[in-house]
């Protein structure tokens, strides 16, 4: 879409900006990467009240222009860089309005920078639930730009900033904040003559992150170190100098447009709630408590609609049997493809709950408070406060987990953590262990209100923390680096969660499982069919001629007779030759070819197990009974007649795929992030060790 302006969002973490981004742009929005790094660039479109297209780019948030990661550094780089496919004809900057004191920092760096400014007061419906009384022409006339009064959430305001974008200046008529030149003198006039500039603050900028900058050549960025030595500038001395005559600026300016009542200045409903939530001892067991009763409600609260599923996957196998004719085809479409998918749908309900109380610990800003409570464990086994973002959000999905660790500067702190994120027990591991702990683990209370397979499920999450955290520890001391990590986060208000967007947020992921790890699932399905209905040679043809004689049909009935010879047919299939080949490697753990054959499938996508189940047991079962892939694998039996899946070997199964990195995604954003094919290597490698030393341990200890 061609744009006739090009605004840039700006604001702090956790101003709304986000929010406000889709509230402009709506669904007509795309992501992609900012050229030559690896931040996520988000662009929208909007049409203005003029009718002319607006570009819309939420730049990453920051509190500052100084970048303290490498999502930040792209802000400068953006806003200072000229006559490219990014730079912005205008910026609106976002302020919390319950915040104005610290947002106005950033607020003034971009100022000084003098290109047109916008400011966008957020959450203003909550400023004035506070009794927080701003006087907005007041404070744009002592800006000197426009202030428009919006609330991103409840849709208000909109209008009157897409008003304002509409008819904002061309040119920057906005207040100097602070005296530039009295910074640095010298250096100032000796970079901008340097690299022919008439804005004071942008030389000053230059003389801070030169060595980042890519639209500097390396000549300038040496005249530039060469004048930095000429004139003794000292960069952290500089900043805190700015720093201090930036705040003295607001100060001036809050004084006179925002009253605060004194009951605002009270300790808030917020602090007051932390006290509990964030006890060094009280904070750990409510977050444990949190952690049990999600896990309980996904295995409670799916049963119903997961039974209504798989009822109804079912009766069309069922349908489809009575009204098609016996065939390939009819085998493909009942056993491949429907079984497939039935593999995929049933797991819905539990994905959906279990991304309605992510978005809601998001949403109502208890999240951040897990992450606060982490950071000192954090510390002692080497890593940072930040890693728990991404090691939390690993419970969703490993890959977007990992691309957050961008905001963690130390180097070794942010490979550490990529190494571990992928322990975390992910959703997609959700449908493996839910389809396990179901068959092995009773349906009853204990203590009256914990059920068995809740607690089950409970501990597979538990174990995956606890595993990320021993490992972490461990790469401390292999990883050497002599940076220094720490810790800088704001904790937001505690708010009620936006309810359509948690509705929103369970409708795009289930989507997004079905229609991703559905593709996957069918078309492994579907493969996994070819393999097992056809094998090499005419071993399937004396099969058939071996069980055409007479004494097979005397001393056998007709449906033992059917079992008999898929049971054998499959044995015998491609599917069964590949299964038997690696059977020798995975029989110390508890496993028989029909479960390897899983394992090899599943190293595409780890959903992809329960897809195959259903489609190893509809190819080995019987026509005539149409079972759930649960019932299914209940029955499965070895050659002696004892269950396949006892105790010992369902909790093997799990402990594999708690350890084992069966994700091509997750292999392929480490290397994204990491440039550097050793990296999901050596992470594939000790994966799999622990993947089979645990699963080896845990079914000698219980088979």
């Amino acid at each position: 879409m061609k744009a006739d302006i090009r605004v840039a969002l700006v604001g702090n973490p956790n101003t709304g900006k986000s929010t406000l981004f889709n509230a402009l742009t709506g669904l007509n929005q795309k992501i992609g990467n900012f050229p030559g790094v690896t931040v996520d660039k988000k662009v929208g479109y909007c049409q203005l009240p003029d009718g002319r297209n607006a570009e819309i780019i939420d730049l990453p948030g920051t509190y500052s222009l100084y970048p303290k990661s490498r999502d930040e550094s792209i802000v400068f780089s953006v806003l200072a860089e000229k006559e490219t496919e990014l730079t912005p004809d205008l910026v609106v900057v976002i302020l919390d309005a319950t915040n104005l004191k610290r947002n106005l920092l950033l607020y003034t760096q971009v100022a000084d920078l003098k290109i047109p400014v916008i400011v966008a007061l957020n959450m203003i419906d909550l400023a004035n639930k506070a009794g927080v009384i701003i006087d907005t022409d007041l404070l744009a006339q002592k800006l000197g730009v426009p202030v428009v009064q919006v609330s991103a959430r409840k849709l208000q305001g909109i209008k009157e900033l897409k008003d304002t974008i509409s008819f904002a200046n061309k040119f920057a008529l906005q207040q100097d904040s602070i005296d530039i030149n009295a910074l640095a003198p010298g250096l100032i006039s000796a970079i901008s003559k340097e690299v022919k500039t008439d804005n004071p603050y942008f030389a000053l900028q230059l003389a801070h992150q030169h060595e980042t900058l890519k639209f500097l050549s390396p000549a300038e960025s040496e005249r530039i170190e060469e004048l930095e030595k000429q004139h003794s500038f000292h960069s952290q001395k500089a900043q805190a100098a700015e720093t201090i005559a930036r705040y003295n600026y607001i100060n001036d300016v809050l004084y006179d447009t925002v009253k605060t009542p004194v009951t605002a200045q009270d300790e808030s409903h917020s602090n007051k709630i932390d006290k509990i939530l964030t006890h060094k001892i009280f904070g750990f067991v409510i977050f444990m408590g949190i952690l049990l009763f999600m896990f309980q409600s996904i295995f409670a609260w799916s049963q119903y609609p997961q039974g209504l599923i798989e009822d109804a996957f079912v009766w069309v196998q069922g349908a489809l049997r009575g009204v098609l004719p016996a065939g390939p085809l009819t085998s493909l479409l009942i056993d491949g493809v429907v079984a497939g998918l039935s593999g995929v749908l049933v797991f819905i309900p539990q994905i959906a709950i279990l991304f309605a109380f992510i978005s809601i610990l998001e949403d109502t800003g208890y999240m951040s408070r897990v992450t606060f409570m982490m950071d000192k464990i954090m510390r002692k086994v080497g890593l940072n406060g930040k890693s728990v973002v991404p090691l939390i959000g690993g419970f969703a999905c490993a890959v977007p987990s990992i691309m957050s660790t961008r905001t963690i500067e130390n180097w070794k702190d942010r490979m550490i953590t990529i190494m571990v994120t992928p322990l975390v027990a992910c959703s997609a591991r959700l449908p493996v262990y839910t389809l396990l702990i179901s068959l092995v683990v009773p349906s009853r209370n204990v203590w009256w209100i914990f059920n068995l397979q809740g607690l089950a499920l409970t501990g597979m999450y538990v174990l995956s923390l606890v595993s990320a955290v021993i490992v972490a520890w461990v790469m401390k001391f292999i990883l050497k680096s002599r940076e220094r990590g720490y810790f800088i986060m704001e904790l937001p208000v505690y708010r009620m969660p936006r309810w359509n967007n948690v509705a929103f947020s369970m409708y795009e992921r289930a989507k997004t499982f079905v229609l991703e790890a559905g593709k996957v699932i069918i078309a492994v399905s579907v493969i996994l069919w070819v393999l097992s209905s056809y094998g090499p040679g005419d071993r399937f043809k004396n099969i058939d001629a071996k069980y055409s004689q007479p004494q097979y049909a005397k001393s056998m009935n007709p449906d033992s007779l059917t079992r008999v010879i898929s049971t054998e047919k499959l044995e015998n299939s491609y599917a069964g030759v590949l299964g038997h080949t690696i059977e020798p490697v995975i029989r110390p753990l508890g496993f028989d070819w029909k479960i390897g054959i899983a394992l090899i499938t599943s190293f595409a996508a780890r959903e992809v197990f329960v897809g195959t189940m259903a489609t190893i047991y509809s190819v080995d079962g019987d026509a005539d009974r149409i079972d759930s892939v649960q019932q299914k694998m209940r029955n499965a039996k070895r050659p002696d007649g004892s269950p396949v899946f006892t105790l010992g070997v369902a909790f093997s199964l799990m402990m594999f795929y708690a350890f084992a990195m069966q994700c091509a995604s997750t292999i392929a954003v480490v290397y994204r992030e990491t440039k550097d094919w050793r990296w999901p290597a050596v992470q594939f490698a000790y994966m799999t060790l622990l993947a089979y030393g645990a699963a080896f341990l845990v079914y000698h200890l219980l088979k």
